[in-house]
């Protein structure tokens, strides 16, 4: 049985992140946190080579204003598991 998850406001998306390293997921909540008021991230271990999930739960309806010392975001993303289904995914 799949826990319930919480039911969440308009415009609020729960983001999870998993990371080979702790600094690699908190990289990765520092620039949502730049771009959508967030709440407290919260982190857990991810596998056994020390890997971490961070959740976090951002506010889409907010947008920061464009800002020249906004960190650079990549002009491709290219995904490994591009064409496979996340282990929690339906």
């Amino acid at each position: 049985m799949r826990p319930v998850e919480p039911i969440l406001s308009a415009g609020m998306a729960e983001v999870r992140i998993v990371a080979a390293s702790p600094e690699a997921a908190r990289r990765v909540a520092e620039v949502l946190r730049h771009c959508f008021p967030a709440t407290e991230q919260r982190s857990y271990p991810a596998g056994h080579d020390g890997g971490t999930r961070l959740h976090i739960t951002v506010d889409t309806t907010q947008t920061p204003e464009p800002n020249a010392t906004a960190p650079p975001w990549p002009a491709t993303s290219k995904s490994a598991a591009r064409d496979r289904p996340h282990a929690d995914e339906v």
